[in-house]
């Protein structure tokens, strides 16, 4: 696999988890982009928020079943249990799932604060890469296009014959 082929499996892996957040009412979702030079032992963090417990296992459960449906499992998952922190490790990124009190506590935007913050629409595929369908226009759509061309060439046309006549060439 090529590293440009890996890089957008691994984008798309996380707006995977991103849309499992989101599904199931994460807040305050936040995504960095750790970088290897300053420390970063993996590629992407996704940090959110759950308002409680059933809360945060719910949205943990759902990102661990929706990656599970691509055939990506987490390789090592921690604080299920305890709800407070939950963490699932994917190696190319982890998802940290946060009760309020604990996510201010850790804090873990300041403690990265040398990576790159991203928005969820900025890991899906962009769109200046694949090229928009044309637009179909309908007759009636056409019809005043057509008659305004026609317009401008015979305008175009009387402009140059009354030049011709004023220079006198024929």
């Amino acid at each position: 696999m090529t590293p440009r082929a890996k890089k957008s499996e691994i984008k798309q892996q996380v707006s995977a988890a991103i849309a499992a957040c989101q599904e199931k009412k994460a807040e305050r979702l936040s995504i960095l982009q750790l970088d290897k030079e300053h420390g970063g032992f993996t590629d992407y963090f996704i940090i959110c928020s759950g308002t409680n417990p059933r809360q945060i296992q719910a949205i943990a459960d759902e990102v661990e079943q929706k990656l599970e449906r691509t055939g990506m499992r987490a390789t090592h998952v921690e604080g299920y249990k305890q709800a407070e922190w939950v963490l699932l490790d994917y190696v190319d990124f982890v998802v940290h799932v946060f009760s309020e009190k604990a996510r201010d506590f850790y804090d873990l935007e300041r403690l990265w604060k040398s990576s790159k913050r991203l928005e969820p629409a900025e890991l899906r595929p962009s769109a200046s890469k694949k090229r928009a369908p044309a637009k179909r226009t309908t007759v009636a759509a056409r019809k005043p296009v057509k008659r305004a061309r026609k317009a401008v060439a015979s305008r175009e046309s009387r402009v140059a014959r009354s030049r011709r006549t004023s220079t006198g060439t024929p």
